[in-house]
């Protein structure tokens, strides 16, 4: 491992006590079990999630809260993450413990999975953020380009999503 800066470990009730949420949400045409699929699977985030370069899971399956893995995304920057909610099929949410640079002082990812009960699911995707340095001061000014690019992202994910339910894409692809 290059160079790790600890963050501040924090639970989903990081979304109330910063200024820093983005919340994208979409209606995907897939099962629950779909949609946990496509979260479950490595390959996927870099299909759909723009920095994401490369994810890998450093707990055995199956996963839960306490489950870790590395993010590798551009710039060099590597996130070290545990899940601290876990619900197959309706919600999942991780924190960074660590991270390759040190503008990050605390990150959470929040996905709500509801089913609708017509071949589609609401899901809510939640990040929450505190950062340092230079970044904290830019981030009255980074917010709404954060917004668009969290709603750009998650489009993706339900097309992507929605191509591997209608069988016009594989998991597990490298």
């Amino acid at each position: 491992m290059g160079d790790y800066y600890k963050c501040q470990k924090v639970g989903v009730e990081f979304l109330e006590q910063t200024r820093n949420v983005f919340v994208a949400i979409e209606i995907v045409a897939a099962s629950p079990e779909q949609i946990f699929d496509v979260f479950e699977d490595a390959n996927a985030w870099t299909e759909w999630a723009l920095p994401i370069e490369k994810v890998e899971w450093t707990s055995p399956q199956p996963y839960g809260v306490g489950t870790t893995r590395s993010v590798h995304m551009m710039g060099d920057m590597i996130g070290y993450e545990e899940f601290v909610k876990w619900e197959r099929g309706k919600r999942m949410a991780f924190t960074f413990l660590g991270c390759s640079k040190d503008a990050t002082r605390s990150f959470l990812e929040d996905y709500r999975v509801t089913d609708l009960g017509n071949g589609s699911c609401r899901v809510e995707w939640y990040m929450a953020m505190e950062v340092n340095g230079l970044s904290r001061r830019l981030m009255p000014f980074t917010r709404p380009a954060i917004r668009l690019a969290n709603k750009i992202m998650f489009r993706k994910f339900r097309k992507y999503t929605e191509a591997y339910a209608a069988g016009e894409v594989s998991l597990g692809a490298a």
